[in-house]
C-alpha cells in the first residue's frame, strides 16, 4: 500500500457533556470472551466482546453491587438493586485521574472500563439523596492486571455501548469486506461517518448532562452531536478488532471528543489523524465534516495544540 492510498487515518469526536456467534449476510461475527491473543483483524469480520458479570468477585450494598469477576479484560459492571435510584461511581487509577461515571433506573446495569491500564484502582460509590446532593455508599479498591493492554479499548462500555444485534456492526462488516488491513479499514469507516452523518446543531444546543449515545439511532437518523460521532466510530473499530479509544477533551474552549486508533504497522495514532505523504496531521471528523474539506478547517484541526484531552472511555 502506497502513501498515497493512507488517506485519512482516523476518527473521530464527541462533544458536550457515554456481544454468543451470530452472523450475518455482510460479515460474519464472533462472540466473547474470547482471548486477547486471538483478536486480529479480518476483513468483513467483526467480533464483539461480551462483557459478563459472574458474581466471582464482587461488592457493593443496595442500591449497587459492583462486579469484577473480570477486571483482567479491562473492565467491571454496575447493576442497580433498587428501582428508581441513581448512583455516582467514581475510579481512580495508577494515572490518578478520578472518572465520575452515573448510572441510574433506565439503564439497571452498565459496563465500565479500566482506562488507565493494569495496575491499582480505587472505586467509592455514592447515592443521590436529592437534586446534587449524594451521600457516600462504600470503598473499593482493586488490582488490575490486564490480560492485554487493548482490552479496555475493545469490549463496549457505558460510552461506547454495542452488541452483536447492532446495525452499526453489520454496517462495520460491510464497509470492512474489501479492507485488506485496519488502515483500509478505518479509511472506509472514516469515509462513511463523514459523508452520511451530518451534525445536529438542535440537539448541541438542548443537549442535557449525562447523555449517552445510541449508535443505532445516529445511523438511521443521519445526524448527530460529537459525542455521537466518537461513539460510532468507536464502536465500529472495536468491532473490527481495531482498537479504539474515544477521549474526551476541549477543543478551545468547546467541550470535544475525539478518537484514537491502534494500527498493526504503526502503533497508536493519536487525536483522528491523515497521512499527506509526508507526515501525521490530525484530522477529527467532526469538524471535517463540517468543513467541508476547507483550508481554514484543515489547518485548525491538524495543530493538536488545539486539542486538550481530560478523560479516556
Amino acid at each position: 500500500m502506497t502513501r498515497n492510498r493512507l488517506r485519512c487515518l482516523s476518527a473521530v469526536l464527541l462533544c458536550c457533556i457515554l456481544l454468543l456467534c451470530c452472523s450475518c449476510s455482510r460479515g460474519g461475527t464472533k462472540d466473547g470472551p474470547q482471548q486477547s491473543g486471538s483478536l486480529h483483524y479480518t476483513p468483513g469480520e467483526t467480533t464483539v466482546l461480551i462483557p459478563q458479570a459472574d458474581g466471582t468477585v464482587s461488592t457493593g450494598c443496595d442500591p449497587l453491587m459492583l462486579d469484577f469477576s473480570h477486571s483482567d479484560q479491562g473492565y467491571f459492571i454496575g447493576t442497580l438493586t433498587q428501582p428508581d435510584k441513581k448512583v455516582n461511581i467514581q475510579l481512580t487509577g495508577p494515572d490518578n485521574v478520578t472518572y465520575k461515571y452515573f448510572l441510574e433506573s433506565t439503564e439497571e446495569s452498565a459496563v465500565f472500563p479500566f482506562t488507565a491500564g493494569s495496575g491499582d484502582y480505587m472505586v467509592l460509590a455514592f447515592e443521590n439523596i436529592q437534586g446534587d446532593q449524594y451521600a457516600s455508599l462504600f470503598s473499593y479498591s482493586v488490582k488490575v492486571e490486564l490480560e492485554n493492554e487493548f482490552l479496555p479499548f475493545l469490549y463496549p462500555n457505558q460510552y461506547v455501548n454495542f452488541s452483536p444485534d447492532s446495525e452499526a456492526i453489520a454496517l462495520a462488516g460491510e464497509l470492512s469486506k474489501d479492507a485488506a488491513e485496519d488502515l483500509d479499514a478505518l479509511d472506509a469507516i472514516y469515509a462513511y461517518v463523514t459523508e452520511h452523518i451530518t451534525y445536529d446543531d438542535a440537539k448541541a444546543a438542548s443537549v442535557q448532562p449525562g447523555y449517552l449515545p445510541d449508535i443505532d439511532e445516529t445511523l438511521a437518523s443521519g445526524k448527530g452531536i460529537c459525542f455521537d460521532y466518537a461513539a460510532l466510530t468507536a464502536a465500529m473499530l472495536r468491532a473490527l478488532s481495531i482498537p479504539a479509544r474515544l477521549e474526551i477533551g476541549y477543543t478551545g474552549s468547546v467541550r470535544h471528543a475525539w478518537v484514537d486508533v491502534y494500527i498493526d504497522s504503526i502503533g497508536w495514532v493519536e487525536n483522528a489523524v491523515e497521512f499527506n505523504g509526508s507526515e501525521w496531521k490530525l484530522l477529527d471528523p467532526t469538524f471535517a465534516a463540517a468543513g467541508g474539506g476547507s483550508d481554514a478547517i484543515n489547518d485548525y484541526i491538524g495543530d493538536g495544540n488545539n486539542y486538550t484531552l481530560q478523560y479516556i472511555r
